[in-house]
């Protein structure tokens, strides 16, 4: 019997279908794989003067092996490249306000904001200032990148999505790769906090400004100088809610808009023990560096060996994670000392008031009379769009962002727009020797200013605060937005090495820091107030440290995983006294199901999810009539964090002072049951119910590459880690969000690398056909220790120099 003729047909079209599927996907198969960096074999290059070895693991850790530092950074650069160089690109653009170019309209109003500090410029002239030695360790840099780039056999797979090709890296491309971290710590060189403080000074009486952001000394866990004065509670003849009325119908209380009171913010954890409380008498480090999440992870696992005569039997070998896009290692280690960072949140950035010549608004008044404004039209390439041209006008101070609250011009200045704020000296902690020349070089450091701590291999640990661009003022407030142009106002010059804080081997052998505040006094005013922590995470380390007198690494990632709720102990014990007579089963079973509490941010944990929601609510009904007085002539306002109104909102539910409660409740009672009420009504109305609602149903990975959202769903949750539910919050040393958290977790002690860990999320490559695409993600969801030495050599790569 034949086979009619529509099933030959149909039969014949089916595998072409198939064949050309198939096609495809080889096709992209191949294009693919054409991306993956070259593990194994020689490759003939020019640039290193000898041979460079380059061997990975099976994390892909890169040991490079050279006779020189020079030729060890052409390598650092050339494995960059291969393994990393998108996401490099993308880090440059950020800071320069050139993603448009790459990606689209989607990206301009980020451009506009990050061009209009012309940092491309800034780079330019920082890497101009380098001596002829720092510009040609960075031009070799810059040259193995883009060899790296070259020997690829297809662009990286992001750039044949884009339809684009990749641009060659400049050696000012550094200085922007450190631009972008900047940013990234310094409120994205916007300075909103203040904005939004003087926002709420021109609507509310200074007495209730200054208690509605004062720190809480309950949490404070500073190095010295003790915790901040309690607030003070404004009486009545301040600021009575009860004789003001209704704000207005510009902005309702239903439309008052309260982000959660638990906003991610960079940061970090970084402590240390000495050598006297230490099993191996070598002092101990641990560091973990909080930051926004992605695929890859932002840091590269790194091993460098060159001779050092200053190094023991004449060998240098650090370990630790570099920045791709820059030659050093951030955090690590080089057996002698070990060093790790936290962002200090001091004050970088201050708003002056451009006072325009009322004849001429291209002249703004200066202490020696009229200055012109500098103006350049900044154009923003966009693909597939026109150009977008930027008018950006700029003062001696900086250029203009924003209005004052009376309409004002503002210029923001910010160390970030400073070319002597960018340099390669962290390039030189590989060869120091101990805790004290390392504090002696902190101030010297062209980053953005960190709390600086370090552990040597002879005992001793130490702290000071790291970046040579801490400001000198006089003659204004630093909270407020100020007139310099009266004599002897504004930045005067810059800290000398002399005036800032340090401590070196203090009493108890232990030190700490959490993006806290970690002085006072005469230091404080020094480096500023720039929105700290709470403190409770550093409290919590300080207690998990003073808790024990015997100390190996594994102990101390055991405090960086430490996931207790003590934080929020005290707001479990509210809602069990708020709802102690509630005859409303729902709030029954909200009482019920966080009566028995586990004092834990567990995954699984639904007391620790209630209570959370509750103390959100509770901040949101308590500022609401704050809030909307202010948003009815600021609609852009929000609460200045981190954590900044704890205090405040503690202090009035236990005084209860009935002129600062929102007269739409008769007494504080009644709002706590509200704040109860939301959380019931809101979170019970989900499937299941209160009951079903844990901790790790909203902190979950969310660990994405950049161009996931744009590809279809099942070739994205491919290139995207897992999206595991995680313990840990914000107030706790495991400090875990969605798309943020812990970027490493290093705890090693120096001359004891082999005990040394080093976890770290999203993998080494950004190729999802490399062997290291997402190596070790795992270890970092479980909190497993992994090595920080590398593992038997898997792949060796020699970079031979072309004759």
């Amino acid at each position: 019997m034949t086979t009619k003729p529509r099933f030959r047909w149909f039969r014949a079209l089916l595998i072409l279908v198939l064949v050309a599927a198939l096609g495809l996907f080889v096709t992209g198969w191949w294009l693919l794989a054409g991306g993956r960096a070259q593990l194994d074999g020689h490759q003939r290059v020019i640039g290193p003067q000898h041979a460079v070895t380059i061997t990975r693991d099976a994390l892909g850790t890169a040991t490079i092996t050279g006779q020189s530092r020079e030729d060890v950074a052409y390598a650092l650069g050339y494995v960059h490249a291969q393994e990393r160089f998108f996401p490099m690109d993308l880090m440059r653009r950020v800071a320069a306000g050139e993603l448009s170019e790459l990606v689209g309209p989607a990206a301009l109003d980020i451009d506009i904001h990050h061009r209009s500090h012309r940092l491309r410029a800034v780079a330019q002239a920082a890497y101009a200032a380098f001596t002829p030695e720092q510009k040609h360790l960075l031009d070799l840099y810059r040259d193995g990148v883009n060899a790296g780039l070259s020997n690829l056999r297809e662009k990286p797979w992001e750039y044949l999505l884009l339809k684009a090709k990749p641009q060659p890296w400049r050696s000012e491309d550094t200085m922007l790769v450190i631009a972008a971290m900047y940013l990234d710590l310094n409120d994205d060189g916007r300075d909103e906090r203040e904005q939004h403080v003087a926002q709420m000074r021109a609507v509310l009486p200074e007495p209730l400004v200054k208690f509605l952001i004062s720190p809480d000394p309950t949490w404070e866990a500073p190095l010295k100088d003790g915790t901040s004065p309690s607030p003070v509670v404004p009486a009545a003849d301040v600021f009575d809610l009860r004789k003001l009325g209704a704000p207005g119908n510009t902005v309702t209380l239903a439309e008052t808009q309260i982000p959660s009171v638990d906003r991610f913010y960079p940061g970090s954890n970084s402590f240390a023990v000495a050598g006297n409380i230490s099993r191996s008498g070598s002092a101990i480090l641990a560091n973990d560096m909080h930051l926004g999440l992605r695929v890859p992870d932002i840091w590269f696992r790194a091993r460098l060996r060159y001779p050092d005569a200053t190094a023991p039997k004449g060998q240098r070998d650090v370990l630790g994670v570099s920045l791709p896009g820059t030659p050093a290692l951030v955090v690590g280690s080089n057996g002698q000392i070990a060093w790790g960072f936290t962002n200090s949140y001091g004050d970088w950035m201050d708003w002056v008031r451009v006072q325009r010549d009322p004849h001429d608004p291209n002249r703004y008044k200066v202490p020696e009379g009229w200055a012109t404004i500098a103006s350049h039209d900044e154009i923003i390439g966009i693909k597939g769009s026109a150009p977008h041209t930027l008018h950006v006008e700029d003062t001696r101070w900086g250029p203009i962002l924003a209005n004052d609250t009376d309409g004002t011009p503002l210029a923001l200045a910010w160390i970030g727009d400073q070319p002597r704020a960018y340099n390669l000296a962290l390039m030189q902690l590989e060869h120091i020797s101990s805790v004290s020349a390392a504090l002696d070089l902190g101030p010297s450091l062209g980053m953005p200013p960190q709390n600086f701590l370090v552990a040597d291999s002879a005992g001793h640990i130490g702290w000071t605060i790291a970046g040579n661009s801490i400001p000198l003022r006089s003659g204004f407030d630093p909270q407020r937005p100020a007139d310099w142009s009266q004599p002897n106002t504004g930045w005067i010059g810059w800290a000398a090495a002399s005036q800032y804080p340090r401590i070196e081997n203090p009493a108890d052998g232990r030190l700490w820091t959490a993006n806290n505040r970690t002085v006072g006094s005469d230091e404080l005013a020094l480096l500023g107030e720039g929105g700290h922590d709470v403190g409770a995470r550093a409290q919590q380390i300080r207690d998990d440290l003073r808790a024990r007198a015997d100390f190996g690494p594994g102990n101390l990632l055991d405090i960086q995983l430490d996931d207790h709720a003590l934080f929020l102990a005290r707001w479990q014990q509210l809602l069990q006294t708020t709802l102690a007579n509630t005859q409303d089963p729902s709030l029954g079973q909200l009482r019920q199901l966080t009566a028995a509490w586990r004092n834990q941010a567990a995954s699984d944990s639904v007391d620790y999810r209630l209570v959370h929601a509750f103390r959100d609510e509770v901040h949101k009904l308590v500022l609401a009539p704050f809030t909307s007085r202010i948003q009815q002539r600021f609609a852009d306002f929000q609460w200045p964090g981190p954590g900044n109104q704890e205090a405040a909102i503690w202090m009035l539910i236990q005084q209860q002072p009935p002129q600062l409660l929102d007269p739409g409740y008769h007494d504080w009672h009644a709002l706590l049951v509200q704040a109860a009420r939301n959380v019931a009504d809101t979170l019970g109305k989900q499937p299941g119910g209160l009951a079903a609602r844990t901790w790790g149903e909203v902190n979950h990975a969310g660990i994405r590459h950049p161009l996931s959202r744009s590809l279809p769903d099942f070739i994205g949750r491919w290139l995207d880690m897992p999206d595991d539910e995680l313990p840990g919050d914000n107030n706790m040393p495991r400090v875990a969000r969605p798309a943020a958290g812990a970027s490493e977790r290093l705890d090693v002690s120096p001359g004891h690398e082999d005990e040394g860990i080093l976890e770290m999320p999203g993998g080494q490559s950004d190729n999802p056909l490399s062997p290291f695409y997402g190596a070790g993600h795992e270890d970092w969801v479980h909190g497993r220790p992994t090595p920080l030495m590398p593992g038997p050599d898997k792949y060796t790569l020699v970079l031979e120099p072309s004759p």
